[in-house]
């Protein structure tokens, strides 16, 4: 099996990222954790928080932060069971 990949990435206003992964899952992601360790204490602002994008196997922001892909993967829940918990 090959490593899922984020292809495309949705920020939403909870800090929170709608992923896509190449294998077409569709995920869920709490940044908010991060917020305590530098660098990623910047992403708590919105406008930082908004310029994530895909890049390479993982995503980044526009001063350089990443999160490792398979934190990415096994750390978020799949939006079906995502909605079933809600």
């Amino acid at each position: 099996m090959t490593r899922p990949t984020a292809i495309a990435i949705e920020p939403q206003p909870d800090f929170t990222l709608l992923i896509t992964f190449n294998n077409n899952e569709r995920r869920i992601f709490d940044v908010k954790p991060y917020f305590d360790f530098a660098p990623y204490n910047e992403l708590s602002n919105p406008a930082i928080f908004s310029t994530v994008k895909p890049e390479g196997l993982s995503i980044a922001w526009i001063h350089g932060q990443d999160i490792c892909p398979d934190d990415l993967y096994f750390n978020s829940i799949l939006l079906d069971m995502a909605d079933a918990v809600s």
